[in-house]
């Protein structure tokens, strides 16, 4: 599949300061967003025609005075056929785009990977969960964890009781709580599947109480169809998915029929497996693949593309500096062009980077990691344990990331 993944893109927002700064008129400014940005986009998958054709057309740009399409450096076409670095402005990317769609055949590919890539810093569609709407790239919204298992890694079956459970949530929902993920199968390393029945007993009965007392938005983490079914009618809003719809075909036809929204997850193996030996060549590419694969499966099944969301599935079948290279590039997932909701609280590798830390003791560290997904802007929800104190995180964390006051010469 050709790809086109942002890997340095000048934000328009800043160039903005700094041509307020100038004392442009806006129609100038606005002219010299399209001339000056310059972004770089890593191409894979790229046919031999086409890379024969960028080629082409970054040498004619390179003549005196031409700058009409951006630069392309193809890679070692002995070991990585298909890649290449695409440079340039934003308007030449366009103009390329045009071009694209003219030639048409296997060139439509190329515009529709640019245009996406071009489209990575666009907020996607909002999403409305019950009485609540999302509006992605606002702020980034919390995901609250109620495990009511035995064997959680997290918090060791210490909500299995109903009662417990549902006071947890409706504290969680009063910390700040965005939206809250009931789970009834554990999934941490090495865990074993339980039958949809016993989960269902699990699940059910929070699901009911925390219905009848709060507004906030559920979701349930499950895989399966049958406990999907009896959570949507009793209430639930999204169904999050770690094999992103690989498990039970049936599931995502339940999603569509209940018009619930769902959460798609990339893991590599099952969670019996998944940390035995995870390996990638790319694994970047390797996630984009999968999550587009899966929304594929979704929207087939009658789910609308605006009630999908991606998760790149931190901790399932990957190393520790898988997870943190993964999340370092989280923006390179932004080409899906949907929102995305990452786990990192009170995981593995939080505790890997603390010196071994239990999972109790992993909370600065799970801070740590919201609040520079928040700042970098990679994802629109963390699910999180510890609500309270990831709220006040984030609201520092967004704050930082939107702040625009710079001095009366630059203006607001």
């Amino acid at each position: 599949m050709l790809r086109a993944r942002p890997i340095s893109v000048d934000r328009p927002e800043d160039l903005t300061l700094a041509l307020r700064r100038m004392g442009l008129p806006t129609p100038a400014r606005e002219y010299l967003l399209e001339k000056v940005p310059h972004g770089q986009w890593l191409l894979t998958g790229v046919p031999k025609e086409v890379g024969q054709f960028l080629q082409g057309l970054a040498e004619r740009s390179n003549a005196p005075g031409r700058e009409e399409f951006p630069s392309w450096v193809s890679g070692d076409v002995r070991t990585r056929p298909g890649a290449g670095l695409l440079s340039g402005r934003r308007e030449q990317v366009e103009r390329l785009i045009a071009l694209a769609r003219v030639e048409g055949g296997e060139f439509i590919a190329l515009a529709g990977a640019l245009e996406r890539a071009l489209g990575a810093h666009v907020a996607p569609t909002p999403l409305v969960l019950g009485e609540r709407t999302f509006e992605w790239g606002s702020r980034t919204y919390l995901m609250g964890v109620v495990n009511v298992t035995p064997d959680s890694f997290s918090d060791g079956g210490r909500y299995r009781d109903v009662d417990a459970a549902v006071a947890h949530g409706l504290a969680l929902a009063e910390a700040g709580a965005d939206l809250l993920d009931i789970g009834g199968e554990s999934t941490r390393p090495g865990s074993r599947a339980v039958l949809a029945e016993e989960e269902v007993a699990r699940v059910l009965p929070v699901i009911e109480g925390l219905r009848a007392r709060t507004a906030v938005p559920l979701s349930v983490d499950t895989t399966k169809s049958a406990v999907a079914r009896e959570v949507l009618q009793a209430g639930a809003h999204l169904i999050n998915d770690i094999t992103g719809f690989r498990t039970d075909l049936e599931l995502p036809r339940v999603v569509a029929e209940f018009g619930a929204a769902c959460c798609l997850m990339h893991i590599q193996g099952t969670p019996s497996t998944m940390q035995q030996a995870p390996s990638y060549e790319d694994l970047v590419d390797e996630v984009l693949t999968y999550l587009e694969d899966s929304s594929a499966v979704a929207a087939a099944a009658g789910v609308p593309r605006e009630r999908i969301l991606l998760d790149p599935g931190i901790g399932f079948g990957k190393t520790f500096d898988h997870n943190l290279y993964l999340l370092r590039r989280l923006g390179e997932l932004r080409v899906l062009g949907l929102p995305l909701l990452v786990g990192t609280s009170r995981k593995g590798f939080l505790g890997a980077l603390t010196g071994g830390k239990p999972a109790g003791e992993r909370l600065a560290a799970t801070l740590g990691s919201v609040a520079a997904m928040a700042v970098l802007g990679g994802a629109d929800i963390v699910r999180v344990h510890d609500v309270a104190e990831a709220r006040d995180a984030l609201l520092v964390a967004d704050a930082i990331r939107v702040a625009r006051d710079g001095g009366t010469l630059l203006g607001r």
